[in-house]
């Protein structure tokens, strides 16, 4: 059987939250998956259906499944065995190893996010070998992993920390499952960044300086406006596009709080220049009160 992207996806549901199995007393032969999520019955169903030219049928209690000897015969010569602890990763271009990591993710992991505390992406297997292949596979794409065993349950686990690595897996393989994808974007987002990417297009920038002061200026009993930040290099260049852009003068600060962390102040204390961002509506109108 040539691998295609229908059938890397059918092989990974099938590994995953899927069945190909036979029963000699009752002479049945099946393939199948079993899911809640009816998105993924159907990405299943419509590539079963362009793998062997029948459509399985999506039944009520979360499983789609075709019974036929022939599938059954043709999956497990060509694959071997589709149980839980038996299953193994077919030889993939990188294209097909995407769809397969997909459709995988998409029934047996997890993504979780505890705000600014824990955010990653999860796994668990019994199969220890076809985990490996998992974690080679995503190493081939980037995506570092961290593997554990918990020797009570004898599973395997796969964890994917770091903002770079969810990031490269939203855009490398990213999910179909709806909620996942919901929860890798809130992942993603929830990450604090601390140094701030200026556009190089001037019209873009001043936007985005526009940006900064409705978010993050604070005035200072009506004298002069300040802006915070962790990294000196921010305010550096925000002082120096304020000037290039506005005629503002600024001067940037190095402060310590009560416990002992570092941060930057950036000051604009000429009521003048107060006036012209109020003018240019880069200060919120709340300012127009205060400073009048």
């Amino acid at each position: 059987m040539k691998i295609d992207e229908n059938l890397a996806a059918v092989h990974a549901y099938l590994c995953a939250d899927g069945y190909v199995i036979k029963n000699d007393k009752f002479k049945y032969y099946r393939a199948g998956l079993r899911n809640t999520q009816l998105i993924l019955l159907k990405d299943f169903q419509e590539r079963f259906e362009k793998v062997f030219g029948v459509r399985p049928t999506i039944r009520k209690e979360g499983r789609c499944e075709k019974s036929s000897k022939e599938i059954y015969e043709k999956l497990t010569k060509e694959f071997g065995s589709f149980y839980s602890w038996e299953w193994q990763m077919p030889e993939l271009d990188e294209d097909l190893m995407r769809i397969w990591l997909r459709a995988y993710f998409d029934c047996e992991g997890w993504v979780f996010c505890k705000k600014h505390q824990n955010r990653h992406i999860g796994a668990d297997c019994v199969n220890e070998s076809g985990l490996n292949q998992v974690i080679l596979s995503l190493n081939t794409l980037g995506i570092q992993t961290i593997k554990k065993y918990n020797k009570k349950k004898n599973i395997y686990r796969i964890l994917i920390y770091g903002k770079e690595n969810l990031i490269k897996f939203k855009e490398k393989i990213g999910f179909l499952h709806p909620e996942k994808a919901k929860k890798l974007d809130e992942s993603i987002k929830d990450y604090v960044v601390y140094i701030w990417n200026f556009p190089d297009d001037e019209r873009e920038c001043q936007g985005f300086i526009k940006e900064i002061f409705q978010e993050k200026v604070k005035l200072r009993r009506s004298k002069y406006l300040r802006i915070f930040s962790r990294e000196r290099e921010n305010l550096n260049r925000l002082s120096s596009l304020l000037k290039s852009y506005y005629n503002i003068n600024c001067k940037v600060y190095r402060c310590i709080n009560g416990l002992g962390t570092v941060y930057y102040e950036l000051h604009i204390n000429r009521k003048e220049e107060i006036q012209r961002l109020i003018d240019l509506n880069i200060i919120p109108n709340l300012f127009k009160l205060k400073t009048s």
